[in-house]
């Protein structure tokens, strides 16, 4: 028996079971009120006003804020170097900490799933 050629051609019954007739309401009230939690009781005039005051990671508007973070190109700020004993890169490590190479047999393992350490 192929049960999923069976179960492909079963009609859907869906799990869950409404109660009662679908109604929709008859009048629903869209217009916009502030938020219970907001911090102002108002809402904002425009769009574009309230771009102007939001920020998300800094300023949303377009004008350049001088003295504030993104006020100027990070290559003003100088060369960037790491403390001594800290690193950027892998690479710089010690050899002590570099990547072991692969071994053959580490290579056919990987590539067989596992079924070589066992043949």
């Amino acid at each position: 028996m192929r049960a999923t050629f069976a179960l492909r051609n079963a009609a859907r019954t869906p799990l869950i079971r409404f109660v009662g007739k679908r109604s929709v309401p008859q009048s629903v009230d869209h217009t916009p009120r502030v938020h219970p939690a907001a911090p102002t009781s108002s809402l904002p005039d425009s769009f574009a006003a309230y771009r102007e005051k939001a920020q998300q990671h800094g300023p949303l508007g377009r004008a350049q804020f001088t003295g504030t973070i993104g006020g100027t190109p990070g290559a003003s700020l100088g060369p960037v170097r790491p403390e001594p004993g800290q690193f950027f890169d892998r690479a710089e490590l010690p050899a002590r900490f570099g990547r072991l190479p692969w071994s053959q047999a580490e290579i056919e393992a990987i590539e067989t799933g596992g079924a070589s350490l066992f043949a």
